[in-house]
C-alpha cells in the first residue's frame, strides 16, 4: 500500500505545479482523501479533473488504494 506521502509525491510529479494534501481517511491506509490544486484543471469539468488524478494510479484504484476521495481546484 502506498503511503499518503507517496501518493502526494506521485500526484505532484504527474501534474507539474500542482499541490496535493493527502489524508488517510480511516487509518487503514487504503481509504484516502486528497485535495489537489493544479493549473492543469483550468477549463476542465470536475469529472475530467478527477480523471486526470485517477489516471495517475490506474489499476491501483480499487486495489491497494481501495478508495480515493478527491477535491480538485485551480490555483
Amino acid at each position: 500500500m502506498p503511503s499518503t506521502d507517496e501518493i502526494r509525491q506521485r500526484i505532484e510529479a504527474a501534474l507539474p505545479g500542482a499541490t496535493a494534501v493527502v489524508e488517510d481517511w480511516t487509518g487503514g491506509g487504503d481509504h484516502l482523501k486528497a485535495t489537489v490544486v493544479a493549473p492543469q484543471f483550468a477549463g476542465l469539468s470536475r469529472i475530467a479533473q478527477h480523471r486526470l488524478v485517477y489516471d495517475i494510479f490506474g489499476d491501483e484504484i480499487g486495489g491497494p488504494i481501495h478508495a480515493l476521495s478527491l477535491k480538485t481546484s485551480t490555483p
